[in-house]
């Protein structure tokens, strides 16, 4: 592969072209392990892709940190220019590629800048060194994070816990914190969703958005964020699939030149690289189409487009264009041109291979002790604590002669076949197992509510105590930021029999803030910003204190 990146002039249009586009691709090694083949191209068509077409870059989601580290090299040989490889990584490597380090939601730095800000922001640029630092390590050189959105809906299903918090003062500074963070190594960083994705109740992963803010409104919280992190360096800023009225009535941000061009460009001097948000989300994609959006969004300002539906026919598009007078070729001379400054940036100490030699262990550079050490005091300095229960309770110590008290752990999960932080070893079911709890997990899928009513079987009577352990937050595709129906009424049953013995709830503060109200101030219950086993062994070692 060639180290140094070809003159403009040497590089045919379609070549051009096509280094404006970054495709997905699984971070899995085999074909046959892609879990969304709508998205990730088996091997051979993604080959294709970078070898032939010669794309700018690629995205990943999915496998470990070490199958990854060997995906990229792979590519990285496949490529004749040097590929930009990208990660949505706001909670560090670990929270998409296992084995790294998985840090809590931004959210709970934000919970602590309410009391200690100093403090959060140490915490904030720990953060941001430490994604860094593993992203390096195994290959990957664009970190698609800080989300600078301000989530003042607590009703916002896709952003909410990843966002740092409420207020755009608290936001702006752990924004700032975390890209300096990441400075202290070669990638680049992005802003994202401008002009800001925080006061929606709507995923834009699912249908169009719209924000039907005042101009005076955008400037004093929405895009005071934005102004933060390009004074701190961000390099790339990412646009929102949002209709914003009140600045274009016509088109979304992504699509809207008086969004990118005017404002972003012009208005706040923003030199660096413009990356659309997935064209593949229903919020383009259902209106705008596989090839007309990835044209709309160069000629709104884009200089990326991420995750096109259908990658040669959105390059074809864009060729015709251009051939056809409607892009000049200036144009995308402009941002081939902002992909090489980024790129020249983040190859200069490492032009074509990762960081580390495959003569170097991994380990040596992956969820090292002082990184795990500052994920678990973010944790505990973010837990909202009310009471707690002894590990040396009795569970018939409380039972009437000839009753029986069954001590259950029901865990409730979006989605239990899809779940990266719970396994048979995951400190939420085995914390409680070794305290005699019978596990029961359900979700979305389960199609019934587990019987909750005290019962009798022969001559014993029995009843039920109930940790219930509820993992919400807002969650992409999802639709929902809240309780669904099922963990409402999971409570709020537990409480009419009064078998619910304690409640822990792993994501969204807005949701603990809503059981709590219910439960009397007797009953324990801990909220956690975090859905880790990090956090889950911290939060069970709380409630069942030595």
């Amino acid at each position: 592969m060639s180290q140094q990146l070809p003159n403009l002039e040497k590089l045919s249009l379609p070549q051009l072209v096509a280094q404006m586009f970054v495709v997905r691709a699984s971070g899995y090694l085999f074909d046959h392990q892609i879990q969304y083949p709508a998205w990730e191209p088996p091997r051979e068509k993604l080959r294709h892709l970078v070898a032939d077409l010669g794309v700018g870059g690629v995205i990943f989601l999915g496998g470990s940190a070490a199958e990854l580290s060997l995906r990229i090299q792979e590519l990285q040989s496949w490529a004749e220019i040097p590929l930009l490889t990208a990660a949505d990584i706001e909670e560090g490597v670990g929270q998409r590629f296992s084995g790294a380090t998985w840090f809590p939601p931004p959210m709970a730095l934000g919970a602590i800048d309410q009391t200690d800000s100093t403090l959060a922001g140490d915490y904030a640029y720990q953060m941001g060194a430490v994604t860094a630092k593993e992203a390096r390590a195994i290959g990957l050189n664009w970190v698609l994070a800080p989300v600078v959105d301000v989530n003042n809906n607590p009703d916002n299903p896709v952003i909410n816990v990843r966002a740092f918090g409420e207020d755009a003062a608290t936001v702006t500074r752990l924004t700032q914190a975390f890209i300096r963070g990441c400075q202290n190594y070669p990638v680049l960083t992005t802003a994202k969703h401008f002009p800001g994705h925080g006061d929606t109740a709507v995923d834009s992963h699912l249908e169009l958005p719209v924000l039907s803010h005042s101009p005076e409104r955008l400037e004093s919280l929405e895009m005071v964020p934005f102004r933060g992190a390009i004074e701190a360096g961000v390099d790339s800023i990412m646009s929102a699939h949002l209709l914003i009225p009140s600045w274009d009535a016509q088109a979304p941000a992504t699509l809207s030149r008086s969004i990118l061009t005017g404002k972003l460009r012009q208005e706040l001097g923003f030199g660096g690289l413009i990356v659309t948000d997935a064209l593949i989300m229903g919020g383009i994609a259902n209106t705008y189409g596989a090839t007309e959006a990835p044209v709309l969004a160069v000629e709104a300002g884009a200089d990326i487009l991420l995750m096109p539906a259908d990658p040669e026919g959105a390059i074809e598009a864009l060729v015709v264009a251009v051939e056809t007078g409607r892009i000049s070729l200036e144009r995308i001379h402009q941002s081939v041109l902002r992909i090489w400054q980024a790129k020249q940036k983040i190859f200069s100490v490492v032009p074509s291979k990762p960081q580390v030699s495959p003569t170097i262990p991994l380990t040596l550079h992956l969820a090292q002790p002082q990184s795990l050490t500052i994920a678990g005091e973010i944790i505990r300095k973010s837990l909202v604590v009310h009471g707690s229960l002894s590990r040396d309770y009795d569970k018939n110590s409380e039972a009437p002669p000839q009753h029986k008290l069954i001590l259950r752990n029901l865990i409730y999960t979006d989605e239990a076949i899809d779940c990266d932080f719970l396994s048979r070893q995951s400190p939420a079911i085995a914390i409680p197992k070794s305290l005699d709890y019978q596990l029961q997990i359900i979700d979305q899928y389960s199609g019934y509510i587990p019987c909750l009513e005290s019962s009798s079987e022969g001559q014993t009577a029995t009843s039920s105590q109930t940790l219930l352990q509820l993992f919400i937050r807002g969650n992409p595709f999802r639709g929902s930021a809240g309780a669904t129906s099922a963990a409402e009424n999971l409570v709020k049953k537990l409480l009419q029999i009064e078998e619910l013995q304690a409640l822990v709830i792993y994501g969204s503060p807005y949701v603990y803030q809503k059981f709590r109200n219910l439960l009397p101030d007797t009953l324990p219950s801990i909220f956690t910003y975090a859905q880790t086993p990090l956090a889950q062994a911290l939060v069970l070692e709380t409630l069942f204190p030595l």
